[in-house]
Parts: C-alpha cells; sequence; structure tokens
C-alpha cells in the first residue's frame, strides 16, 4: 500500500504549518498527508510506543502516530471548556440598583447594609434626590455613592431633567429603581424606561391613606384619627399616581389606643425595614412574578410553588 494514501486518510483535518523545533531530543519525521495541488497537511511522529493494533503494542521501535491538528483541536475545546467553568457563576448575578430619597434614608441605608453584607444580590449604583443636603444623599457621598439630583430647580441651574434622568441611569446600568421616602412624582419618561420595574414603600395599608398628600407623619395622625386598628407598610409597584401602583407586599402593624403618631411611626418603620429588605432580595433573584390578571406575587426561596 503507498503510504502516502495511508497518511492521507489517517489525516484529514486543516492546514497548518509544521512545528518543526530547532533542536530534537527524539527521532522527528515530517512528511504531507495530502498531495495536492492546492496546500499540505502534515503529520509526526515521535519515539513512543505505537498502539494501533495489539500486534503492533510490543514493537518499542515503532513510533505513536497522532496527527498533531486533531491534537490541537483536542486541547483548544479543553481549554475552552476549562475557561467556561472558571467564568460560570452559581445563582444570579448582582442586580444594578438606584434608589430615590428625600430626607434621612433609612430604608435606603438598611437595603444598602444588606447588599454589602450579602443578603440581597443586588449594589447600589446610584441615589436620586431631591434635596441633596438631606441625610440620604450625605450617607450616600460617604460610601461613594454617585447622587444625582432630580427634577430640576425652578430656576433650572441645578438638577436633571426626566429624559436626562432616565440617561444617566441607563449609563450607570440600572435594572430596578426604588423609592424610599421619595417626595416627588415619578415623570412618566422613567416610568416607561422601566415597566414593571420600580418599587415604593408607603406606611399604610394601601389603598388606605394613599395618594398625594399622604407621606410620613400625616400617614400616622391620619391612620389614628380615623380609629383604624391596624396599620404598617405597602410596598408597590409604581404606576403615573401616587400609590396607585400593583401591590406587591404588606406587613400588618397593630395600632395601640395609646399610640401617638410618633410611637406608630416608629413601629411601622421597624417593619418597613424588614419588608423591603425581604422584597429587594426577591427582586434581586427573579423571585417576582406576575398572575394572568396583572398581580405581582413574591415566589418562595425554599418553595417554588409557594408565593407569599
Amino acid at each position: 500500500m503507498d503510504s502516502r494514501c495511508f497518511i492521507s486518510d489517517f489525516c484529514s483535518n486543516s492546514v497548518f504549518s509544521p512545528p518543526v523545533p530547532k533542536t530534537l531530543n527524539k527521532p522527528f519525521l515530517a512528511l504531507p498527508c495530502c498531495w495536492s495541488a492546492r496546500a499540505h497537511r502534515w503529520l509526526y511522529f515521535e519515539d513512543a510506543q505505537f498502539s494501533a493494533s495489539p500486534r503492533t503494542r510490543k514493537s518499542r521501535f515503532l513510533p505513536n502516530l497522532e496527527c498533531i491538528n486533531i491534537r490541537a483541536s483536542r486541547e483548544s475545546i479543553k481549554n475552552s471548556a476549562e475557561e467556561k467553568k472558571k467564568k460560570k457563576k452559581p445563582g444570579v448575578a448582582k442586580k444594578k440598583l438606584a434608589v430615590f430619597v428625600s430626607g434621612g434614608g433609612s430604608n435606603f441605608k438598611s437595603i444598602h447594609e444588606a447588599c454589602v453584607e450579602g443578603s440581597v444580590r443586588g449594589e447600589i449604583v446610584a441615589l436620586v434626590t431631591n434635596k441633596t443636603d438631606c441625610g440620604g444623599a450625605e450617607y450616600a457621598r460617604n460610601k461613594d455613592i454617585p447622587v444625582l439630583q432630580f427634577p430640576r430647580t425652578k430656576d433650572g441651574a441645578d438638577g436633571l431633567s426626566p429624559t436626562s434622568l432616565v440617561d444617566a441611569l441607563r449609563n450607570f446600568e440600572v435594572e430596578f429603581v426604588l423609592l424610599a421616602g421619595f417626595l416627588k412624582l415619578i415623570p412618566v419618561e422613567l416610568i416607561r424606561a422601566y415597566p414593571r420595574a420600580i418599587l415604593n414603600i408607603h406606611p399604610s395599608l394601601l389603598p388606605a391613606f394613599g395618594g398625594k398628600g399622604y407621606y410620613g407623619m400625616k400617614v400616622h395622625k391620619a391612620v389614628i384619627s380615623s380609629g383604624a386598628r391596624y396599620s404598617g407598610p405597602t410596598i408597590h409597584f409604581v404606576d403615573e399616581h401616587y400609590d396607585t401602583g400593583r401591590i406587591l407586599a404588606q406587613m400588618v402593624v397593630p395600632v395601640l389606643s395609646t399610640d401617638s403618631p410618633e410611637d406608630l411611626a416608629a413601629r411601622v418603620l421597624k417593619e418597613e425595614h424588614k419588608l423591603y429588605k425581604e422584597v429587594v432580595a426577591a427582586l434581586c433573584e427573579e423571585r417576582i412574578v406576575w398572575r394572568e390578571d396583572g398581580v405581582p406575587l413574591i415566589q418562595s426561596r425554599q418553595d417554588p410553588n409557594h408565593f407569599c
């Protein structure tokens, strides 16, 4: 049998130059595997046991045949698989968050601490405020979180327009927006840019004691004056109006007969911190699902078939 035909049949991979070393510690032979006018393919023999068949396995002087094209291809596939394995990370990647505040930002601080310690798989990449001297803005600057002013001041000297705000958040690659005591109406441009991605927390059991003018201590005063026996925080998705978006989560807090607005506010705020962290954790873990009628539900981490 013509040796050229044998080698041509054995090695049928793509063309590349033969790796001829400058110095050889072992016997080396390079031969063209395919006799054509177009190109040559190459094969080399190393001084090793030839294992093509049991008959030849005992012949130590016979070389081990290997197509270096095939070997290079195998090594490339192996290296690629190892690189993918290194890059692959378990779980969901951290979500990038923007928080809006107008005051002290206690919920903002609570969520930021949860992100840092790892109980929330998120990262706060921007703080938006209408009061750049508020406690929340000061805390953000101390933590090296960029502070954006919105809306613009009346003279137009400072602050962002709605369109500029959307552009700024996109530059920060923000995925979700969290309102935490932000007292301005969210512009339509932002709601359309982030559908089903903006949350707000309100200090009463909505739809009661919500809407324009109901914020902060005014809510707690109204609850006590009404004689309501229960209150508590509500987290809802944001639409184009105050406190009318779909409710996502609530926590019931009793209203005691001896409560002052300050007493009730302190009790509700404590539950706000717990509830908001739990909801943001679910948001970042992609455990928010939407029922057919448009109601959002929180999927249990332990049991995906159970909803909160």
